[in-house]
């Protein structure tokens, strides 16, 4: 996910397709009307349960940061959130040990993990989130690749069932776009898609404002030019479970 890639070397994505997928529609409805049944990987049931004691320790609102390559998101959301756990998740451990800043914050949890498995193990825990974090997922831009997008996977459901304030950011808009009408389908409230301009939060010393520079990648692509693009939505269908 994050990388150290200098600025001159972040180049816009490249697609054969131009607009929203004319399948998004009858995938989303399948995965919405169909059980996903993969089994979780062991790694990520250990990590699960090992998090989920932490949290039983001392409770408070979850956060999940999914998919957050070296974890600065992860310290950053933590640091404007001290009253709630925020749990960085990626399935790299290369990534997560980049890692190397000051200490984490207290509330703030790592773990190497299956997202997709993860997501499924606190569905089934019956865990409610109070926000939720996808920052610049890769975004398969080949029109044949739709289903390995968050919003084309089986996983969107779980995504859905995790409730809380979601928050998605890309560099590539008609992701964004995409993902807005997914849950517009699956019945959710969403603010659409949004441009956004954040500012750097390493020089805002500890007045953080709320649009900061959250990733390394989100940093990279905004000092080359390039356009950014959120989704927000405040999820109302709740982890029944």
């Amino acid at each position: 996910m994050e990388n150290e890639q200098r600025v001159s070397d972040s180049r816009e994505i490249y697609s054969n397709q131009q607009g929203v997928h004319a399948n998004l529609e009858r995938i989303v409805l399948k995965h919405l009307n169909t059980e996903f049944k993969k089994p979780p990987a062991e790694h990520t049931v250990n990590a699960f349960n090992e998090l989920a004691e932490t949290i039983a320790a001392k409770p408070m609102p979850i956060i999940m940061d999914s998919c957050c390559g070296t974890g600065f998101s992860s310290r950053m959301i933590a640091e404007q959130h001290p009253h709630a756990w925020v749990l960085g998740l990626d399935r790299s451990s290369k990534r997560l040990g980049k890692e190397d800043q000051q200490p984490l914050p207290n509330n703030c949890l790592m773990a190497q993990v299956d997202c997709i498995d993860f997501w499924k193990l606190a569905v089934n825990a019956g865990w409610q989130l109070e926000k939720h974090y996808l920052l610049y997922p890769n975004p398969y831009p080949k029109s044949v690749q739709l289903k390995t997008r968050w919003h084309g996977h089986p996983a969107f459901v779980d995504i859905l069932r995790l409730g809380g304030t979601l928050e998605v950011r890309s560099n590539w808009k008609i992701y964004i776009e995409e993902f807005s009408q997914a849950l517009t389908i699956a019945g959710e409230t969403t603010a659409g898609c949004e441009e956004f301009e954040p500012q750097d939060i390493t020089s805002s010393g500890n007045n953080m404002p709320a649009k900061g520079y959250l990733t390394l990648f989100e940093r990279k692509y905004h000092q080359s030019g390039q356009s950014l693009y959120r989704c927000l939505s405040s999820l109302s269908l709740r982890n029944a479970r």
